[in-house]
Parts: structure tokens; sequence; C-alpha cells
């Protein structure tokens, strides 16, 4: 694309360059008009290709602009999650090593207690019977009796109960430190996982971004290239014009010749009659209306008509509609492709139809040329066109 550009920009101030030798007057010939009319033509189709880049550039960073926010909002996500499941994971671990601490605290007063029953069993066990019996027949009263006997009854229950207690606060501890401990795996997995989905995360972030800056790069190059094809267009117009308006002075200049051959037309009157084309030769003229007044109004249209078979049935011409549109140097559009486009696709309908209406003998002026009008030459004003 670069290498088209510069050598069209070279080519153009080769031309200037050449013209500024030559005492700074360009010979505005039709050729050269017909090269610039190419020149534009094909740098209209560039700047075109870059344009058409820059919206396709435009929509891809704006879906990866959309796609990184997403990631940046989905890597906030995880690390908060993650950030969560550590503090759970501390929380967790904190709880599991108190429980450790108090299952060893209640091993450890199971055993001193065990220990204490053992030592008041065996004591009661190496006192015979005799003694048992005497420390009860010393009781003072029956109810001394009594209260000596469930004194010794309730020892015995207070060791069975407390060994029980701190065996069964023993088991839900160690319960408890299971369950923590399953917890603890299961927070462990957890946050591996979410650090593992971070790290994709953040991953698919840093390509996104890369490949941001580098469509934002690309958009910024094809934004570049776009607006330098259209300051080149504007620069290839502008000497259009100046040769559009030095053609037109030489048209001026020779304008007796050109009255001559009108003033021969209209004497001609055997040739007033309508021309007989057939329907390649009316989409011939749709074409080149097209091409010539595409844009303006159909009194326009039927002007260039006008002029193409004004040509036809003048001796200055060539005889047929096909050879006054294909005579060199005559019209721009033919030089530069334009017209080749424009009659493969066929014209729009009302070009048609001007066509149509000029082959049936509707001529409007009794014209032989035109061009965009400059104020150089007087003749007939129908939009941005001059007949003459």
């Amino acid at each position: 694309m670069n290498k088209n550009r510069k050598r069209i920009i070279g080519s153009f101030l080769l031309i200037l360059l050449m013209s500024g030798m030559c005492g700074g007057t360009i010979q505005a010939t039709q050729s050269q008009i017909d090269e610039v009319q190419e020149n534009i033509d094909e740098l209209e189709e560039k700047k075109e290709e870059a344009e058409q880049q820059v919206d396709n550039l435009s929509d891809s960073a704006d879906s990866l602009t959309g796609d990184l926010k997403e990631l940046d909002e989905s890597l906030s996500q995880a690390t908060n999650e993650l950030n969560e499941t550590e503090q759970q994971l501390n929380s967790v671990r904190a709880e599991l090593e108190q429980t450790k601490i108090d299952l060893e605290a209640a091993k450890i007063q199971e055993q001193q207690q065990y220990e204490a029953m053992k030592k008041r069993i065996q004591f009661m066990y190496e006192m015979d019977t005799d003694s048992i019996a005497e420390i009860l027949m010393e009781s003072s009263s029956i109810v001394d009796f009594l209260n000596r006997s469930e004194y010794i009854i309730s020892i015995h229950e207070y060791d069975r109960n407390m060994l029980d207690t701190y065996r069964a606060t023993k088991e839900e501890i160690a319960s408890k430190e299971q369950q923590l401990e399953t917890q603890e795996a299961e927070l462990v997995a957890l946050q591996q996982q979410e650090i593992e989905k971070k790290q994709q995360l953040a991953s698919l972030v840093d390509s996104t971004s890369q490949k941001l800056v580098a469509a934002k790069e690309q958009l910024a190059a094809a934004k570049a290239d776009a607006a330098s094809y259209e300051a080149e267009i504007e620069r290839q117009k502008e000497y259009e014009a100046q040769l559009e308006a030095q053609k037109a002075a030489e048209d001026a200049a020779r304008l007796e010749e050109i009255c001559q051959q009108e003033e021969e037309l209209n004497q001609d009157t055997e040739n007033q009659t309508p021309i007989i084309a057939d329907t390649s030769e009316q989409a011939l003229l749709a074409a080149l209306i097209q091409c010539e007044a595409g844009g303006e109004s159909y009194e326009g249209k039927l002007a260039v008509g006008s002029v193409v078979i004004n040509r036809v049935r003048s001796s200055h011409f060539p005889n047929s509609i096909a050879g006054v549109i294909y005579q060199s140097g005559q019209f721009s559009p033919v030089a530069s492709g334009r017209f080749a486009t424009v009659l493969a696709e066929g014209a729009d309908a009302s070009c048609v139809q001007a066509a149509s209406e000029v082959l049936g003998g509707r001529i409007t002026v009794d014209c032989l040329y035109f061009r965009r009008n400059t104020g150089d030459i007087e003749g007939i004003v129908i939009g941005n066109h001059v007949f003459y």
C-alpha cells in the first residue's frame, strides 16, 4: 500500500517538476487530465481500502477493549475469591492449631483422672475387708454409717463419671480435629485451583493487552494511510482543476474553430434524424452519461448525451457512438477505467432513460464540447458543466 502511494506521489511530483523546468507553464492536454484522473481513481480505491481497514481495525480494537474489560473484571473477582479462600484457610488453620492444643490438654486430663482413679481403686483393694468394715463400724450412728457408705460409693461414681467426661471431650475434640483437617485439605485444593485460574486470567489479560496495543498501532497506521490518500487526492484534484482550467483556456483560444464546427453541424440538416443504435451502443452512451453526469440533474444528463450524438453527426469526429466515446483523449472516465466498470455493472435507470431519449431525437444542446465550469469559457451552464 505504501509503495503504491509513494509511486503515485512521486509521479505527481515529477510532473510538477517537469512543468516548472518548462518555465512554469503546464501544457494542458487531455492526456494529462486523463492521467491525473486515473491517478485520482487509483487513489480513491486505495483510500477506500484504507478506510475499510480502519473500520475493521476499529471493530477489532473495540472488541479487544470489551474482552479486556471482561477479563479485568474476572481477574479482579478471581483475586477477591482467592483472598477470601486464603482468609478462610488461615482461620481454619488457626482453629485447627487451637483444637490440637485443646486435644492435648484433654488427653492429659483424661490420663490424670485415670491415674487418680487407679490410685483410689488400688488403695481400696489393698485395704482388707476388715479395714473397710472397721471404718464403717466406727460410725457413731446409723446416719454416719450411711454417709460413710455413700461417700465410698460416690468416690467410685465420681471417678467413673469424670473419666467418661474426659473421654467424651477428647473424642469430640478429636472429631473436630478431623473435620478441620478435612476442611483444610479442601481449602488448600480450592486455593490451588484459584491460583491457577488467576494465573490463566492474568496471562489472558496480558495477551489481550498486547493484541489491543498492536491493533491500536495498526489502526493509527491505517488512519494515517487514509489521511495521506485523502491529502494526495486533494492535491491531484487541484492539479486536475489547473489542467482543466488551462484546457478550457486552450478551447477558449480556439473558440472560433469550435463555433465553425458547430455551425457546420447545424447546417447539415440531413443528419438531424434520430440515430439508430443497438442495445450495446445505448449501454455505452448510458454508461458515459453516468460517469460524466451521474451526480448532475436530468437536464445535465441529457446535455452530455446530446454532445455525444452531435459529435457522431459532425464530420470532425468519428461517425459512431463507440468511435466518439473511445476516441483518444476525449473522455477522462474512459482513460481512467471508471467507464469500463460502470459499463460492466450497468448504468442506473435515469442514465439509461436519458440515453434512450437522446437516441430518440431529444437533443437539448447544439454543442460539441463540455467540461467542468471554471468561468473561463462562455457557453450553456448546466449544473457544474459548461457546454459550448
